[in-house]
Formats: structure tokens, sequence, C-alpha cells
């Protein structure tokens, strides 16, 4: 009997090991736990600042001072976004969706580049992909430089240039650097593009030109057909990036009838003493929650279009490894 209990006991010793660590590293009980304490606690950190906008972009000026009401208002005070609307020039009644509005310059200023940004990569990716020429490996690698430098410093001299042919503060402002493929993160447009061209047998390509297609209608007919996951996913891409470039907007479209939502939150503050002007100082000085409401406007549109495509995000990631970021 001894040696029985002996061995039970071994046995409910490794039963106990193997559910709390597992068989392998990360199976166990104490890993999941570990796992899923930073996943809720990163979880949390992204999630905390849309729920402090939403909640605070709630309030009226009784709980914004009331240091007791801190998530929840004692009541939901709507009129904040239609005022934050009105700042942002966005449409607050139904006949104003027919005007030419602040959300519809943003989608022409966002969807314009982005469209035109995903032709030219797909254009130049299949090119490198496809075709021999002279120092093609040298482009590749300056292309992969001029990524690497930031932003800034590309950004000032197309200003001039810009000035000097005058589209500054033009939509062609946008439009003419995504053409020739120096749109927004563009390289690495291209180099989703180039990758995946590449994963397609030129078997495919000798098979159309023994039929008679040419180059055009090679790309059009097997590279294009072939290639609408990489294409929607880098028009995704583009959407999101270029919805929430403020930079590029601040140089070539201030001072013009182009704008985007997140040019026009910069100037809410200025807006909305204007709009106040004759009130009470008091009164003027508390906007956090009008400030807290235009940043929900801003960034709906684009949480809606993530919630519709999130799938294709999630695929990118996992095909790719790029973020929206």
């Amino acid at each position: 009997m001894k040696k029985l209990t002996e061995i039970d006991v071994d046995l409910y010793k490794k039963k106990t090991k193997r559910i709390l660590f597992g068989k392998q590293l990360g199976e166990g009980l104490v890993a999941k736990i570990v796992v899923y304490f930073l996943l809720i606690t990163l979880s949390f950190i992204f999630i905390y600042p849309l729920l402090y906008m939403f909640s605070t972009s709630l309030k009226n000026i009784d709980d914004l001072l009331d240091t007791s009401v801190v998530w929840i208002p004692r009541e939901i005070f709507i009129e904040n976004y239609r005022t934050a609307a009105k700042v942002l020039n966005l449409p607050t009644k139904f006949k104003e969706f027919f005007q030419f509005n602040t959300l519809y310059k943003t989608f022409i200023v966002v969807g314009a580049p982005a469209l035109a940004s995903t032709v030219a990569c797909c254009l130049i990716g299949y090119g490198l992909s496809r075709f021999n020429f002279p120092l093609k490996k040298m482009w590749l690698v300056l292309m992969i430089f001029i990524f690497i430098v930031p932003q800034q410093i590309i950004l000032l001299p197309q200003f001039v240039w810009f000035k000097k042919i005058g589209i500054l503060g033009k939509i062609w402002s946008y439009i003419l650097p995504a053409l020739g493929g120096q749109g927004l993160n563009a390289t690495v447009f291209i180099l989703i593009f180039y990758s995946f061209f590449n994963m397609i047998p030129k078997s495919l390509d000798e098979a159309a030109y023994l039929d008679g297609a040419n180059e055009v209608q090679v790309f059009t007919k097997v590279g294009l057909r072939l290639s609408f996951q990489p294409v929607l996913i880098v028009f995704i891409f583009n959407i999101v990036w270029y919805w929430n470039d403020f930079y590029r907007a601040s140089y070539f479209l201030t001072g013009s009838k182009w704008t985007t939502l997140p040019l026009e939150l910069t100037k809410f503050e200025n807006r909305f003493l204007a709009m106040t002007e004759g009130l009470e100082s008091q009164i003027k000085n508390i906007y956090e929650p009008l400030i807290m409401a235009g940043t929900i406007l801003t960034i709906l549109p684009i949480i809606i279009f993530y919630f519709f495509l999130q799938r294709y995000f999630v695929e990118s990631v996992d095909r790719t490894g790029i973020t929206g970021e």
C-alpha cells in the first residue's frame, strides 16, 4: 500500500505540473494567465484614451467642474458634438450633407493620392519584379535609402519646388508625388508589390506571351488579376496613413481651400474662441469636452473604415508585417 501511495502522489505531482506549466513552453495555465494579463493590460493602455475622450465629450460644464464626476456624466450633453461639428465645418443637418464641407474635402485629399499611390506603387513593383534593366539593384538600394531619410528633410525641398511650379496649396501637391511613386511611405508599398509579384511564377507570363499578349496585357490580365489582395491592402493603408498625416497637410495645404479633419482640429481652439466672442472668459476657457468631441468626430470615419475592413488589416499584418501606425 505504501508503494501505491507514493506512485499516486508522484502521478498527482506530474499531472499538476503538466496543468500549470504544460508539456511545452506557453501551453500551461501559468503561461496563459501571464499572456492574458499582458494582453488585457496592453488593450487597456490603448483603449483608455478613447474611453476618456468619449466620456469627457459627453460632459457639460457642471460635470466638468464637479470632481466627483469621473467617468459617467450626470447628463449626456450631445450639444458638444453639434458645436464641435460646426467648428470643424461638418454637416449637422441633412441638407448640409450636400454642401462642400470639411468631410468631403478630407475624402478627396485622402482618397485621390491614396488611389494614385496604389496604382504607381503597383506599376513600379511589377516593373522591378518582372523586367531586368541597367542599375536595377542600385535603384532598389536608392529607394530604400530614401525611405530611411526623415520625411521632414524631403518636405522642405518639395515645398520650395511646389511653390515655384504653382501647385502649393492645391490638391496636385498631394497627387503628383503619389503618381511618381513618392507618396506617403511609398517605399513600403513598392516592396510589398515587388515581393508579391516575385512569388507569381514567370511561366504564367510566358504562357500569355505565347498566346500573343503584350506587356500591358500580361500585367492587366495576369499580374493585376492575381494581386487583388495586395492592391486592397496597400489602398487601405494609404487611406489610413494619409488620413492621419498632419505634417504634410500643414506644409502643403495651410491657407488654401483644401484641408483635412486632423488639420482643422489644430485650429479648433481659435475657431471656437472666435465663435464664442462676447461670452464670459470663464466659459470660453472651458472647452475640453468640445475638443474631445471634435477629436471623436475626426477619428470616427477612420474607425468605421477599419471596422468594415478589419479582416484585411489583420491579413496584411500577417502577410507583410506592417501596421497602421
